[in-house]
């Protein structure tokens, strides 16, 4: 989904409805194309619906996806309009909307040079999110949940705590719960903000099959033509 949802806000061209019918689209096609990528039962009905319309979700899905957002826009207001956008397809609740425009911006602000402290006001005093608890606070009481509010958070936290790319990736699987979603919005925020190592990312795509494979490069291709 979020090689689906790069690809739909290139062929959006940062125009709402425009992005919303593509996204969709990918979505849909991708979704089909990989049936079996544990999607939630809601998500899994939403491929196969006749009418595809959003069901109000505020699942962590919305902020999975949507790392794109935060690398393809020149503003940040911009970036807020298509996080938006790409979470209403589906998560159209508030709070699926909030994470993943929390995460876009992060992403945003990372790869812009922001500081750590500069994101941590930004989100907190944006969308609320209470940043100052510790990885270590979090851990012993942190259970499996899908909800943006329960992860989102936990996922900045994770890389707010980091100290490099692959640490970032540690913390977000050592708080345990759905630690893969975890691990994917920390990573996207990580990725902005130090880099990824090069030995890392073509073990990645080593694993990934062609057609994701030239997903990632088309999207590659667009924040180098930006």
């Amino acid at each position: 989904m979020t090689a689906a949802v790069a690809v739909g806000l290139i062929d959006g061209k940062g125009l709402s409805e425009r992005t919303f019918c593509a996204v969709q689209h990918e979505m849909r096609f991708w979704g089909r194309e990989y049936p079996h990528a544990g999607y939630g039962g809601m998500f899994r009905r939403w491929l196969h619906a006749e009418n595809p319309n959003p069901y109000g979700s505020f699942g962590n899905g919305s902020a999975m996806r949507v790392s794109a957002a935060g690398w393809l826009f020149d503003t940040l207001d911009k970036t807020l309009e298509m996080a938006k956008v790409t979470a209403e397809v589906t998560h159209n609740h508030p709070e699926g909307i909030k994470g993943a425009q929390a995460t876009a911006a992060v992403i945003f602000l990372a790869r812009t040079g922001h500081s750590k402290p500069e994101i941590k006001q930004y989100v907190e005093q944006t969308f609320g999110y209470d940043l100052n608890r510790t990885c270590d606070e979090i851990r012993p009481a942190y259970h499996h949940v899908e909800a943006c509010q329960e992860t989102v958070p936990e996922a900045i936290i994770a890389f707010l705590e980091s100290v490099s790319f692959e640490d970032a990736l540690r913390n977000a699987v050592s708080l345990g719960g759905d630690s893969d979603t975890l691990a994917c919005i920390t990573g996207g925020m990580a990725e902005a903000f130090y880099g990824m190592p090069q030995e890392l990312r073509d073990e990645t795509l080593k694993r990934l099959p062609e057609d994701i494979r030239e997903g990632y490069e088309l999207f590659r291709w667009n924040i180098g033509q930006r």
